[in-house]
């Protein structure tokens, strides 16, 4: 299911608004595009170009902006490791999965659309912005779409390997 909402949850040490669901909603949501490989570095440098046809019109429309997967996972890393590991409990997995060389192909298709400079937001915006995105989907830009929620049960947790790390004491670069 890509990458789980509660690994982009405890990237922050801080409690976020979104972690409580919306009143009369369950569940929030996060929808993530995958391009391909050609316009990957194009969507992370510049994500109005004019190559990306009319995905940067769409995500404008739902006040969106898109964030790389992989570029979002080594900025938790990079501040993990200039703050001080123990604050950043996904700190160990998030690393292990921007150094292999699948994951990170995989991550750096993948890029998160955020509404109104909201990470997750109700079902009803993401529908809509999915409505409007389906179309560009097999024509060139978007391979695919994916809906994430942020029940727990539909979220991977963290690998028992790196829980015990954690609970063990894993101290590095305090």
């Amino acid at each position: 299911m890509g990458v789980p909402i509660d690994k982009i949850r405890q990237r922050r040490r801080f409690k976020r608004s979104w972690e409580e669901p919306l009143v009369g909603d369950t569940w929030q949501y996060q929808l993530r595009i995958y391009l391909p490989d050609e316009l990957v570095e194009t969507a992370r440098s510049h994500p109005t170009h004019t190559e990306l046809g009319q995905l940067s019109h769409l995500l404008q429309k739902h006040s969106a902006t898109m964030k790389c997967q992989f570029d979002a996972f080594a900025e938790y890393v990079a501040e993990a490791e200039r703050e001080g590991t123990a604050q950043y409990p996904l700190y160990e997995w998030t690393k292990a999965t921007i150094e292999d060389p699948v994951k990170k192909r995989k991550h750096l298709q993948s890029f998160s659309l955020h509404v109104n400079g909201r990470e997750v937001y109700s079902r009803d915006e993401a529908d809509a912005l999915e409505a409007d995105l389906q179309p560009l989907v097999g024509g060139g830009v978007i391979t695919r779409i994916s809906k994430h929620d942020t029940n727990p049960e539909h979220n991977p947790q963290m690998p028992e390997r790196y829980r015990k790390q954690r609970a063990g004491g894993d101290r590095r670069n305090q």
